[in-house]
């Protein structure tokens, strides 16, 4: 499947996913992943900062759902595909310096690609009355920020 520019544009302009894995019990693992990348055509990259649940998850059963919101405007997209840990060699190299050239400065253990097979978007509950559109929404969030002090 591949990434349309909105997919990628959210992408770009989030940084920020969260990647649910499978556990050895059967039960989820989800964790937080500041550097996610589209990559390639149908892929999104990610290195391996903190992640030792994650990687040891997707060694023993590679099928991932990651999920991209834009937390302002409530919406973004949830990825499914399979992973396949990059450790050493040429594509490792190659995406590497790809993560690097696009700001990743810190310390990388294993890079993480994911195959995309199916992509959805996820749309707020807020956009179902369709009284309020994404301006509004946009809006609404930043005087609740604002409210907060943040």
């Amino acid at each position: 499947m591949t990434l349309d520019p909105d997919m990628r544009r959210v992408i770009d302009e989030q940084r920020l996913c969260f990647v649910a894995t499978v556990n050895p019990d059967g039960t989820p693992n989800l964790s937080p992943k500041g550097s996610i990348r589209a990559w390639e055509d149908d892929c999104l990259l990610f290195g391996d900062i903190r992640s030792p649940n994650t990687i040891r998850n997707l060694e023993r059963n590679p099928v991932t759902e990651i999920n991209v919101v834009d937390p302002i405007s409530r919406r973004g997209y949830r990825f499914r595909g399979r992973a396949e840990l990059l450790r050493q060699g040429e594509r490792y190299e190659r995406a590497l310096g790809f993560l690097r050239a696009t700001g990743l400065s810190l310390p990388v253990g294993a890079l993480v690609v994911i195959r995309v097979e199916s992509a959805q978007p996820v749309l707020s509950p807020a956009y179902d009355s369709g009284e309020l559109g994404e301006a509004e929404i946009r809006a609404m969030w930043r005087a609740r920020i604002r409210a907060r002090g943040d």
